[in-house]
């Protein structure tokens, strides 16, 4: 047998009033049925947007900077951003924004609703040619988030988790697969290097017990995970425009994004707000999961 770990079939998709291991997050208080469908058509258009900005610039040649912490930069990143930005406030004025680019914008000092960006997701995979990079989008209400949208504009797919809904691949149900143990589950993780202390010892404890490690994919492995063809994604050092967007995508698929701890993700958003990073990982089994953060034994 190739693998033990198998992605359930559309008509297999468990009951989520029956099964325990598969849990929509309900639906966040205040916010009717008919507001996430618009927040969703407006969240869409956001993605529309930064994708035509992001497909003139990919596999071209550009100007990268380097941010303060060290990380590149390009008029792409910057650009996308200011055309998301441009739609959501045309949309909804009364919302915030916490883009990854220029922060807080918000004309109060603080909003219910919360829009966070982070318009390429993988900034040196872009700049290598690479189409495993991503546009990320979440919306939060009071910090929890209730929308997210993982975009690849290159390759066209867009994974979109709302609230009380299965996650979508291109408007087609998606759902994670299950996976009999540890030592049969395909890891990934952006890079091996990125870890270091504490943190490295720990994913390395994952890292020799799992099937396949495989590295490279930014947000993109998360996206596979919530297709079902990855089992496990494990990194350190993510700000929360990294990862905020993949909590609803995750969980409508059917799988389990948390810190380290076994924690909820959790960051609210405020002019005051420094993006902390989170360690975080993502199964698409529940087992899986837990199994993982025993390796991790993180304190």
């Amino acid at each position: 047998m190739f693998s033990q770990c198998h992605l359930l079939p559309h008509s297999r998709i468990p009951n989520t009033a029956l099964s325990p291991t598969f849990r929509l997050r309900a639906m966040a208080p205040h916010t009717t049925p008919l507001e996430l469908s618009r927040f969703a058509e407006v969240g869409n258009n956001v993605a529309d947007a930064a994708g035509e900005v992001i497909r003139k610039y990919f596999r071209k040649n550009f100007d990268i900077l380097q941010k303060h912490d060290l990380s590149p930069v390009t008029i792409a990143d910057q650009s996308a951003e200011e055309a998301m930005v441009s739609i959501i406030l045309d949309n909804f004025p009364s919302h915030a924004i916490y883009g990854e680019e220029n922060g807080w914008r918000c004309k109060e000092k603080n909003a219910d609703y919360v829009w966070v960006l982070d318009p390429i997701d993988g900034t040196k995979s872009f700049i290598t040619g690479k189409p495993v990079f991503g546009t990320l989008i979440a919306l939060l209400q009071n910090g929890t988030p209730i929308l997210g949208i993982i975009d690849q504009p290159v390759l066209r797919e867009r994974w979109i988790g709302i609230t009380g809904k299965r996650t979508t691949l291109n408007g087609q149900e998606i759902s994670t697969r299950t996976c009999a143990d540890l030592s049969q589950a395909y890891l990934y993780t952006t890079s091996p290097h990125l870890f270091s202390g504490d943190a490295e010892e720990a994913f390395i404890r994952v890292r020799s017990k799992v099937k396949i490690p495989l590295y490279g994919c930014d947000c993109y492995a998360y996206a596979l995970l919530s297709s079902g063809f990855v089992d496990l994604v494990v990194e350190s050092g993510l700000k929360p425009y990294d990862f905020l967007a993949l909590i609803p995508v995750i969980e409508g698929a059917g799988g389990v994004i948390t810190d380290w701890k076994g924690d909820k993700l959790f960051w609210e958003a405020s002019p005051l707000s420094i993006a902390a990073s989170f360690n975080v990982v993502a199964a698409g089994d529940k087992q899986i999961h837990q199994e993982a953060l025993d390796s991790l034994q993180w304190k």
